[in-house]
């Protein structure tokens, strides 16, 4: 079998559509027939799509705070964590968290974040990532 050549007749003759949709038999269906209600994702898709989304969030955040790709990696890493949670818009909403983290003032930044709304509504992932962000050196 020329695998090549079937992928190529299987795009023409199922299109190809990034975003889901309802395939003529109502099954939610993503990008060449792919049967999502049936098959869903592998482990591997799923961690290849959640690189993807990583990136695409690192990419956002270290245009919006220029600041951020000198910060420590486990500012780094939690500020991350928290935009693929709240989008980069919402992160960005956090202004005395980034504030502080902005100047190195790591204490004031985890205090700000276990004050928030959003702290109240992920329990341990705050508490995590504000002690990340404390224990930064």
């Amino acid at each position: 079998m020329n695998r090549a050549r079937v992928m190529t007749q299987l795009v023409i003759d199922e299109g190809l559509r990034l975003k889901p949709y309802r395939c003529p038999a109502g099954r939610l269906t993503i990008g060449v027939g792919r049967n999502l209600d049936d098959r869903g994702v592998s482990e591997a898709e799923a961690l290849l799509l959640l690189g993807d989304d990583v990136d695409e969030c690192w990419k956002r955040l270290s245009s919006a705070l220029p600041w951020l790709p000198g910060a420590p990696e486990p500012v780094q890493e939690a500020l991350v964590n928290m935009a693929f949670n709240l989008g980069v818009s919402g992160l960005l909403g956090f202004r005395s968290t980034l504030a502080a983290l902005a100047t190195h003032d790591y204490t004031a930044a985890a205090q700000d974040m276990l004050e928030s709304k959003w702290a109240g509504q992920v329990g341990a992932r705050a508490r995590r990532l504000a002690d990340m962000v404390r224990t930064t050196q």
